[in-house]
């Protein structure tokens, strides 16, 4: 079917390229850039797996308006980006949230924030938010980040009046934090991409990252304030303070990857690896490691390697082609020429970030979009780190975002009773909301990402 489609397409964006004096690698025209666009909605649209359909693509484009013999070094466009060693980091984040998750220290995690939360209005949802920030912290991954935390927390709220939307939401949202939060993986992929320092990135993540939490806090406790429960028994401090030594290992983990990244004692690459074998030695003390603990949570990770692998390479391949067809600079000097304010710019681009994630998975949007959106910010004058983190928010809204956000359908298959998606869709809507009010705050005072890099220059 994919071939046949190869075909079809192919053969009308030839004829195209022909009527439109195509083969003009210099100044190619904006129908042609609009042609490539509609080809590009089209293979989504019909459902082809990504990492194809960015390699089909770039390939159709490549035959009908390159006059370079692209397919001699297709292997080697493919094989030098996805040989950075900055990309080892992922499947190390990865793997490192997998043995977490299987040594129980996630739960440990729950157990001893909710010590502290429950009796706070909005209780358990707060403990939610929280759990999930710190499980960011080591994580990497929306989606590990959500599902983790989501069998740990659901069983919770069984027999609670807690509202199912709101508990929902808020683990949709708290899951959401996990590229946010330094050592997201988004950071890792849009470095890579855009040629930006990784850790000058994570150092611009701090602020937002406490102002988004910060904001979901607000939430909650407006919605517990206005919905309240029953409160639990007052828990003696004695005993909150003895739960905080479940948190000891989380800590000294978190302490190992950030540590090392912030003080410059390794790369994000090497603290992913210490991370792994601090991981592995706190599951050997719990008593939970095994070599079928390892072998689970190596497939695990294996398996979305694979799938952001393919994906990298479907990309590079379009990313070169586009490059030597002049896609990315014929639409920044067409953008930068605009007889409007450069935050207007910003703020369409914004826009278009938010409906393109309403039908389309967030690490794709970002893989495909960024190579050509990203020479016009930088035309617009806009600081490509500060960008690099309101590109990362925007990812994680379109990971909540209904109808096709990712986390949602993660937690949703995670019920323990039955009930309908819309009360994860409603649920979400509020953190939704104050997420691009954070995304707002951040174009208003872009300082608040950029401090900490200038300060560590």
């Amino acid at each position: 079917m994919i071939a046949v489609l190869f075909l079809v397409v192919l053969l009308v964006v030839s004829v195209v390229a022909v009527l439109m004096g195509g083969g003009s690698i210099a100044q190619l025209p904006l129908a042609q850039i609009a042609v490539l666009i509609v080809l590009f909605c089209m293979f989504f649209a019909a459902g082809i797996y990504i990492a194809a359909a960015l390699g089909i693509l770039g390939i159709i484009a490549g035959f009908a308006f390159s006059d370079r013999p692209f397919w001699d070094f297709i292997g080697q466009m493919v094989w030098q980006p996805t040989t950075n060693f900055v990309l080892v980091a992922v499947p190390l984040f990865l793997l490192m949230g997998e043995i977490m998750l299987r040594a129980g220290l996630s739960d440990k995690l729950y157990r001893s924030l909710n010590l502290w939360f429950q009796r706070v209005p909005g209780g358990l949802l707060h403990t939610n938010i929280m759990s999930c920030s710190v499980f960011s912290a080591i994580s990497g991954s929306s989606v590990a980040t959500a599902a983790t935390m989501g069998a740990v927390a659901l069983p919770y709220f069984k027999r609670t009046a807690y509202s199912p939307a709101m508990v929902l939401g808020s683990l949709a949202a708290g899951g959401a934090l996990g590229n946010l939060i330094p050592p997201g993986i988004t950071f890792i992929v849009y470095g890579l991409i855009t040629e930006t320092s990784v850790g000058q990135l994570y150092l611009a993540a701090v602020g937002p990252s406490i102002l988004v939490v910060l904001l979901f806090t607000l939430v909650i406790l407006w919605h517990g304030l206005k919905h309240p429960v029953p409160l639990p028994e007052k828990i003696p401090l004695k005993v909150k303070l003895l739960g905080l030594i479940d948190l000891i290992p989380t800590a000294i983990l978190i302490l190992i990857v950030l540590g090392t990244i912030y003080t410059g004692l390794a790369t994000p690459t090497e603290s992913a690896a210490l991370g792994v074998v601090a991981a592995l030695v706190f599951a050997a003390i719990s008593g939970r490691f095994s070599w079928k603990m390892l072998d689970e949570s190596a497939k695990a990770t294996a398996h979305t390697t694979a799938f952001v692998g393919l994906i990298l390479c479907g990309a590079y391949v379009l990313n070169f082609i586009f490059g030597s067809l002049g896609v990315p600079q014929a639409l920044a000097k067409f953008v930068s020429s605009l007889p409007v304010p450069p935050w207007v710019i910003m703020a369409l681009i914004i826009g278009f970030y938010l409906a393109l994630g309403t039908f389309m998975e967030g690490f794709s949007m970002i893989v495909t979009t960024i190579p050509v959106i990203f020479p016009v910010v930088k035309a617009l004058g806009y600081d490509p780190i500060w960008f690099g983190v309101i590109v990362t928010m925007l990812v994680e809204i379109t990971l909540i975002s209904p109808p096709d956000g990712t986390v949602l359908y993660v937690l949703q298959g995670m019920r323990g009773t039955p009930g309908p998606i819309t009360d994860v869709f409603r649920g979400v809507i509020p953190f939704i909301v104050v997420y691009v009010l954070a995304i707002v705050i951040l174009m208003l005072a872009p300082e608040l990402a950029l401090w900490l890099p200038r300060m560590s220059q």
